[in-house]
């Protein structure tokens, strides 16, 4: 391997922790939404009406538990369903940036060639 294709492997795994790092802040942020929230507080208001109306308690922890306990695993799905298409979006935008970074160097470079392809003509003359 010569040096630009290790220098290529490096920026793409660099890119690949990069868009890793993102998605998970993403997916850590959007886990949350109305659904859940909605599941929470009815879990809180069943609890409540139990409890208001005497139900003992060893009746109604059980279900308070299972209702949290659903609140995380929904969340938790959620939030893996997201980081998947959150870091196939970060992926794709880093992997369209660098592409375009490549052909504006490229550019610049063929843009200082001819200058000096152009330069050189002109001594010659």
């Amino acid at each position: 391997m010569d040096e630009a294709e290790v220098s290529l492997e490096q920026a793409r795994e660099e890119m690949k922790r990069l868009a890793a790092r993102k998605a998970a802040q993403r997916a850590r942020g959007a886990r949350w939404d109305l659904d859940v929230a909605v599941f929470l507080f009815a879990v809180l208001i069943i609890v409540i009406i139990l409890l208001f109306q005497n139900v003992r308690i060893e009746i109604v922890s059980p279900i308070a538990l299972f209702g949290l306990a659903m609140v995380w695993l929904v969340g938790w799905r959620r939030g893996r369903q997201l980081y998947k298409s959150f870091y196939q979006e970060e992926l794709a935008r880093l992997e369209k940036t660098l592409e375009t970074e490549k052909k504006e160097e490229k550019t610049l470079e063929e843009t200082i060639e001819e200058k000096v392809q152009k330069a050189l003509r002109e001594r010659w003359k």
